[in-house]
């Protein structure tokens, strides 16, 4: 198995700040997201990921957010089984201080 590609909280921040355009998934469950996402995230349960694969782009590199970074590490090595390119936020939203948005 291929080792996960990962980015730091920190990593993060600073390409957002810098303006740079990424794909940034959420795995969380609804009511973990409840309290805040990084803004542009999208949000796809971990359950929902094997039924959305068409959500997915096989040119462009995912960067994959959970609450501690196992469930995100987890669908990392599955989406980079079948072809993906994804990357792991490493400390999940426990680490995150940058800012995060509220959905309803």
């Amino acid at each position: 198995m291929e080792e996960i590609k990962i980015i730091t909280p920190e990593e993060l921040q600073k390409k957002l700040k810098a303006g740079e355009e990424l794909e940034l998934v959420d795995v969380r469950e609804d009511e973990e997201v409840v309290f805040g996402m990084i803004p542009g995230a999208k949000h796809i349960r971990m359950g929902d990921i094997p039924g959305n694969l068409d959500y997915f782009d096989k040119d462009k590199e995912y960067i994959f957010i959970c609450r501690s970074s196992h469930r995100s590490g987890n669908v990392c090595y599955y989406l980079q089984e079948q072809g993906y390119k994804v990357r792991n936020m490493i400390g999940g939203m426990l680490a995150w201080t940058g800012e995060t948005e509220y959905t309803e």
